[in-house]
């Protein structure tokens, strides 16, 4: 395929001047509301600001002193559990580190866990600087390095695996020290369940340190912990932030304003009084045009004027990240020096990734200096941006709200124009814990005497509740635990059904449940709060005892214990597989593209040509689902969700596995680069665990073990 080199062609350069033209994608379905011409923005700053302006700039380089707040968690780890909160960038990782050398010097070993690939990866680099790179492992899924090593940084889903191998081969797990990094992700939907097994399955002899800059309820997290552990769990708390925070509004003429005002006997935060009138109407002022995005680059020649920059913006979606670009023309790089150094930074990266050569987003990052970070971004270019943004060479990244949490490049200003957040099923309001990640971006600890928060009016915007955020505190955090057949089938490897109910009492949810009964409630009530629990993990037991995984007393059969090693979303439908002789155990592409097909949890239309689908291919999909049609119904039927197998997601992994150009592969997937190198990293740990079943099917895992070597290269996997 030829190389597009229009990416690296300078954009065209756009007049100043506002017009109604439509830039971006329209939100609705309705007729386009007629618009007159927008004048320019203006930059103007109330009064009130002058004097915060005055104090951004770069703080005095100084001696590192530990806060209070520090010194006070590294005595507390030292004789017991401790649970850290504190604001995004005031320092935990130096908490962590403190402990961890202690125990690194008594001859003692450590994990470090954290929600993220990208996360892990970028501790296990400060700490192989720190403590020595033969001190350091890392263990993520897709990178094993020096797995023995006394330090050991991994995803948090690595470390429970580790703690179900421990529980059955009944020995101790082999570490003195455990760190988990963003801890309030025990109140993810999705994953919050990993958090609370580590912390219910970890033994009490190992210490544990949680760090969070989200949790509201810490201390009654802290008084669970100090229950089930039988053990103190101290609760450090601090709230100051180390970089000062400022919201502003950016008023529809390009005037910026304080946000809120103190008000009151009690200083509570209320509107500043011209921005209550500006958005106290039923028409709320805007930017842009009803149906589009504001003026970017006019807004960045704003925040220019006031040395704001640089920014990260948040927008509601991946389409207008990427639109936000074509609005920023006018922001050219004009300094020959940071031009000269943007360059040399650039080619060192892509010289990592040459496949982000023909990005057809690079000409806005060289000659712009801006960027696009989200999801549907492959990993390599969102590492890119994360790394020039860090090193201060970009003005500004358009990012959805993902950005907000667990990834480590802050800016001077942070900008919202949006007051809800996609949650995966709507739009919804954001909660306390969301605003305070996004504003947690904003400073840069070092950098920064002050960071700004800056709400943008417009259609998605209610700057009431943005005023309120700015002093409500962090959210609650709630127990997402549940049963699942991974769950129960790892459990049941070396608990009988009495001691699952035993740990089932043990949960977060169980506690809570206690705790909202109150002191008064009947006995039965309180012994009786699990049930539910444990009547969900009964029916999950019921079905395997009824499809031969497990025995009528819940000791598993042989079937139930390689079955166990099957840490996926759909352990049963791919254990059935093997069971019924329905996957091409011996060849590696067409074992990859069934296997996409249960990893895949979008619909997709499976209109394919026969040159996308070949007559293997075809033969191999219709033989899986022929033969586990029935084993669907009876999950179905006892109310477990079935996932419907599509093709393309198959046909898409079978040609990638094959050989075939990303760029191809990409015309099969019908999916943003992001999301289809999120559908191979997934593909890929569905296989490492069919890997490890080489004792019972051989032929097997040595075709998923070549197939996760034939799907894991560039671009999808790339060390920056």
């Amino acid at each position: 395929m030829a190389r597009d080199d229009t990416a690296n062609r300078p954009p065209r350069r756009r007049r100043p001047q506002r017009t109604f033209t439509r830039r971006g994608p329209r939100r609705d379905k309705g007729p386009r509301e007629e618009q007159a011409p927008l004048p320019a923005l203006r930059p103007e700053a109330d009064p009130r600001l002058l004097a915060i302006f005055a104090r951004i700039g770069v703080p005095p380089a100084a001696t590192f002193i530990p806060d209070p707040f520090q010194l006070e968690a590294v005595e507390a780890v030292a004789a017991a559990d401790c649970l850290v909160t504190a604001p995004t960038g005031s320092g935990k990782t130096w908490i962590a580190e403190q402990a961890i050398a202690r125990v690194f010097a008594a001859g003692g070993r450590s994990w470090y866990a954290t929600p993220l690939k990208a996360l892990s990866n970028a501790k296990f680099a400060e700490f192989a600087a720190r403590f020595g790179a033969d001190h350091v492992g890392i263990l993520t899924g897709d990178r094993r390095e020096n797995a023995d090593a006394p330090i050991v940084v991994g995803t948090t889903e690595i470390l429970r695996n580790q703690l179900y191998d421990a529980m059955h081969a009944g020995v101790a797990l082999d570490t003195d020290f455990v760190v988990l990094d963003e801890a309030h992700f025990l109140g993810d939907e999705d994953r919050g369940v990993v958090w609370e097994e580590v912390m219910i399955y970890l033994p009490a002899r190992i210490p544990l340190l949680l760090l969070s800059a989200t949790i509201g309820n810490a201390g009654q997290i802290g008084a669970w912990l100090s229950a089930i552990r039988r053990k103190p769990c101290r609760v450090v708390q601090e709230t100051q932030r180390p970089v000062p925070l400022f919201p502003i509004f950016f008023g529809p003429t390009g005037t910026l304003m304080p946000l809120v005002t103190p008000s009151g006997p009690k200083e509570r935060l209320r509107l500043y009084k011209p921005v209550a009138e500006l958005t106290g109407h039923k028409r709320q002022p805007s930017l842009g045009p009803s149906w589009g995005l504001p003026p970017f680059g006019e807004i960045l020649a704003v925040l220019r004027r006031y040395n704001l920059l640089p920014a990260i913006f948040f927008l509601k979606s991946r389409a207008d990240c990427g639109n936000a670009l074509n609005l920023c023309l006018q922001n050219r790089i004009t300094d020959p020096g940071r031009r000269e150094r943007l360059e040399q930074r650039l080619e060192q990266l892509l010289a990592a990734s040459p496949h982000l050569r023909q990005h057809r987003q690079l000409g806005h990052l060289k000659n712009l200096g801006v960027g696009a970070h989200h999801s549907g971004q492959l990993p390599a270019w969102k590492l890119l941006l994360e790394n020039l943004m860090t090193d201060g060479l970009l003005d500004a990244v358009f990012a959805t709200s993902t950005v907000a949490a667990g990834v480590n490049f802050p800016a001077r200003t942070i900008v919202m124009l949006n007051s809800d957040r996609f949650n995966g099923r709507e739009f919804a309001p954001l909660s306390a814990t969301e605003f305070h990640q996004m504003t947690g971006r904003a400073g840069r600890r070092g950098m920064d005497k002050i960071g700004f928060a800056v709400a943008v009016p417009g259609r998605y915007m209610d700057i009431g509740h943005v005023a309120r955020l700015v002093s409500s505190p962090p959210s609650e955090v709630t127990s997402q635990i549940r049963i699942n057949f991974s769950m129960v089938l790892n459990l049941l490897l070396s608990h009988t059904p009495h001691q699952v109910e035993d740990l089932l009492k043990r949960s977060f949810a169980t506690y809570r449940l206690i705790q909202s009964l109150g002191p008064r409630a009947p006995r039965r009530a309180l012994e009786t709060s699990h049930r539910y629990l444990y009547e969900d993990f009964e029916r999950h037991l019921e079905f395997l005892v009824a499809h031969g995984y497990a025995e009528a007393d819940g000791r598993l059969t042989a079937d139930g214990i390689w079955a166990s090693q099957l840490r996926v979303d759909q352990p049963l439908m791919i254990a059935e597989g093997f069971r019924r002789q329905a996957f091409p155990e011996a060849h590696p592409a067409l074992l990859a593209g069934i296997v996409a097909a249960f990893v895949n949890e979008d619909d997709t239309d499976d209109a394919l040509g026969r040159k996308m689908v070949p007559r293997p291919l075809a033969t191999a999909y219709n033989r899986v689902r022929k033969r586990l049609v029935t084993f669907a119904r009876d999950m179905h039927a006892s109310g477990f969700p079935v996932r419907p197998l599509h093709l393309r997601p198959a046909a898409t992994l079978f040609h990638w596995a094959g050989g075939m150009a990303w760029e191809e592969v990409l015309k099969i997937a019908e999916l943003e680069e992001g999301n289809l190198a999120m559908l191979v990293l997934r593909t890929a740990d569905n296989l490492r665990h069919i890997r490890a079943l080489s004792g019972v099917f051989p032929e097997a895992a040595e075709a998923a073990g070549a197939a996760v070597e034939a799907i894991l290269r560039d671009p999808v996997l790339t060390e920056l």
